[in-house]
């Protein structure tokens, strides 16, 4: 049997090749190729579909969790609040910088940050010495927004920013607003996996705040002077995305918004299907998730192991996000966590299983998927 796609970009990939063709074949014309004019031509219109007036590109999701960061001043003796239960980046990049990454715990039905450990994080962290509560990071995990209306009240209670961290989430919404509407940030990125991804690396940072905007700007260019390209007047990165991941997003951005309403028929029709076997990642309120991934919980007891050997006999590849949250990992486990243990983050790992999730899965598909799922299980 022909193995299924956990993410099928080919198909997408022909939807729209003659466009993206014609897009490529233009930056080699005009030959600009770092920061030519498709760079400034996506900015705009992610400004336009964002809802944040000013978009930097950069190279990666990581630098753009990282600029905003850096024009902060962020230093070590600083906390930042981020969940356990997420990829390195958002971590990482506070660690950069000398500051503390303080972890929080998640939902276990959201998997999203979770707002009774968030507070216990920062009350723990403002009576602690030689720390100052300065920022939370918020991931808009597997593709569902935090909760940031929770968020920025404790956020304003406490005087700190906010960046979503939407590198899954990016075009979703919660009560019809983005992740834009509350945070001071957004960064994504547009890793090729990515529900908005490219054909390399590339990221994107989104903020109303021009004197920030400003700050990163310089940034992103090894810290330059904007008026003097040789007098760097601060120490910066070389943050810049090539042209032709620009010209490549401009057409998948087109496409997008149809791929994020596919995403969500999909992904309501796994829910139907698998609500006797399976426990799915819960929707807050009233949430559009991109569904970068579609993540379950399996029953109490199941072989993870071997649900996924089974699986992958008969064709079906899944993945674990993530097997080891980031307060149990190697460079991460002598930074501060909220209370003390971070439950559920340690028992999402154990127990979640990501199934194929793109918008081109058909039903005769995602039915055998089940089906397939279910006979693993025992059902």
């Amino acid at each position: 049997m022909q193995t299924i796609p956990l993410i099928d970009l080919a198909t997408q990939r022909d939807r729209i090749r003659d466009k993206v063709d014609r897009r490529i074949a233009a930056v080699l014309d005009h030959g600009a190729f770092i920061m030519g004019p498709e760079i400034r031509e996506l900015e705009a219109a992610l400004s336009a579909f964002g809802g944040m007036t000013h978009t930097l590109s950069c190279a990666s999701g990581t630098d753009a969790l990282a600029l905003p960061l850096m024009a902060w001043g962020i230093r070590p003796g600083d906390a930042v609040f981020c969940p356990s239960f997420t990829f390195a980046a958002t971590a990482e990049v506070v660690a950069w910088l000398g500051a503390t990454p303080y972890f929080v715990d998640v939902d276990i039905e959201t998997f999203n940050m979770d707002l009774d450990s968030l507070e216990t994080a920062i009350a723990e962290a403002e009576a602690a010495k030689g720390l100052t509560p300065r920022a939370i990071i918020a991931v808009d995990l597997f593709g569902q927004p935090a909760d940031y209306a929770a968020i920025r009240r404790i956020a304003d209670a406490h005087g700190l920013k906010i960046i979503s961290d939407a590198a899954q989430g990016y075009g979703g919404t919660i009560d019809g607003k983005m992740s834009s509407h509350w945070s001071d940030v957004v960064a994504t990125s547009f890793f090729p996996a990515k529900p908005l991804g490219c054909y390399g690396d590339g990221g994107a940072v989104q903020t109303n705040d021009e004197e920030l905007a400003a700050v990163m700007t310089s940034l992103r260019v090894h810290g330059q002077n904007l008026d003097d390209k040789y007098d760097n007047i601060r120490i910066g990165m070389n943050g810049r995305m090539d042209t032709i991941q620009a010209a490549v997003l401009l057409e998948k951005l087109a496409i997008f918004p149809d791929e994020i309403e596919a995403r969500g028929r999909i992904a309501a029709r796994y829910h139907q299907k698998l609500s006797n076997i399976a426990t799915p990642q819960t929707l807050l309120r009233d949430a559009v998730s991109t569904w970068a991934q579609y993540t379950i919980r399996l029953p109490e007891g199941a072989d993870r192991a071997g649900v996924q050997a089974k699986l992958r006999e008969a064709g079906v590849p899944t993945a674990i996000y993530y097997p080891r949250p980031l307060h149990r990992q190697t460079a991460y486990q002598h930074f501060p966590v909220a209370g003390g243990e971070l439950k559920a983050s340690d028992a999402l790992a154990r127990d979640v299983l990501s199934l194929p999730m793109h918008a081109y899965l058909s039903d005769e598909t995602q039915d055998y998927i089940v089906e397939t799922l279910a006979g693993a299980l025992g059902g």
